[in-house]
């Protein structure tokens, strides 16, 4: 009886014994192969960061030197730029172009310093046979469109062998034919826009609203007509009056050149500068122009020499960028070192 009830606790004492008799070697054996995986599972983790991280310097070196390879491409089109010259592109005898595109303006592509420049350089060119200035431009200023009509005029007594024409594609109004009136022959297609020879100047007035909204317009001036027009003052008779006689001196002034150029061709009366704008066809019967054709049909058949070459002075590189960006700051940066390629006439 005490045998028995003693007996069971002895057995569960050995096992207890047993399992506390392992030595330490025996417990890692057991435990070895969860460690085996963890550490296999952290060499994979950092084999990949390894690779993720040599990959991304790989990408990284790529694009710096795209970066570079961009920047470099810049600074190498802004100093050719500068200094190119299209003869030197195509040796050969061809016909020069020069674009007169968008309004007429000082500031714009087609500002009076930008054309001329041009015209002179394709003037100048030995291998240049004519010359032929592409107009698609509603007009502008009449003072850009007076320096280009009077550089032409000398143009063409400095170089008598060398014939200027000029063709309008869509349209060739105001200014715009102010200096196509130049040419030795002007050309258009038949549904081109040609004419509109007259003046104008338009504004807004702001009296009443300024009444109604409760604004008191306070203007001082020295000089009884410096507040001349104003738009937020009722207009007098005597200014509508005299601004009236500018208008229509700038008016005589552009009959006058056109006059001067197309001489005896002009078949039209009065009307020819009442402002109407006709097609190029109605323009040839009125004798503002001298025959229907494109740029390639006039270098072809008229000039007979079919390359043309593009002489128009563009923007540098480095301005069409800062333009394009609107970067303020670096155009005003830009001038300030000098880097700007302003034209100036001379």
């Amino acid at each position: 009886m005490s045998d028995n009830h003693w007996g069971e606790p002895e057995e569960v004492g050995r096992s207890q014994d047993a399992e506390s008799s392992k030595t330490p070697t025996d417990a890692r054996e057991v435990d070895r192969p969860s460690t085996q995986r963890e550490w296999r599972l952290i060499e994979k983790v950092v084999n990949s960061l390894n690779v993720e991280h040599r990959r991304a310097r790989r990408w990284g070196i790529f694009f710096k030197l795209l970066t570079f390879s961009y920047l470099f491409a810049l600074l190498w089109l802004f100093w050719s730029g500068s200094n190119f010259n299209a003869e030197d592109v195509v040796p050969q005898a061809h016909t020069a172009v020069v674009e007169v595109s968008g309004p007429i303006m000082d500031g714009e592509e087609a500002s009076a310093d930008a054309i001329i420049t041009a015209l002179r350089n394709a003037f100048k060119a030995d291998r240049s046979h004519a010359v032929v200035m592409r107009i698609n431009s509603p007009g502008g200023s009449p003072v850009q469109s007076g320096y280009v009509y009077d550089e032409i005029k000398r143009l063409r007594e400095l170089y008598p062998q060398k014939k200027l024409y000029a063709v309008i594609t869509d349209i060739g109004a105001s200014g715009a034919y102010y200096m196509a009136a130049a040419a030795d022959e002007i050309y258009a297609d038949k549904a081109s826009l040609v004419g509109s020879i007259g003046v104008i100047s338009s504004s807004f007035g702001f009296v009443d609203l300024i009444e109604k909204i409760g604004v008191e317009r306070r203007t001082l001036t020295a000089g009884e007509n410096k507040a001349f027009l104003d738009p937020f003052s009722p207009l007098k008779d005597e200014d509508r009056e005299f601004w009236q006689t500018v208008l229509e001196t700038t008016h005589q002034q552009f009959i006058r050149e056109v006059k001067n150029g197309r001489g005896d061709r002009l078949k039209g009366g009065d009307e020819l500068f009442s402002g109407l704008i006709w097609t190029g066809e109605q323009a040839l019967d009125l004798g503002l122009i001298d025959g229907l054709g494109s740029t390639s049909m006039v270098a072809r058949e008229v000039v007979g020499v079919e390359k043309l070459v593009d002489y128009t002075a563009r923007p540098q590189p480095l301005d069409r960028i800062i333009e394009r960006l609107g970067i303020g700051v670096a155009k005003q940066l830009s001038l300030e070192l000098g880097l700007s390629s302003e034209q100036v006439l001379r």
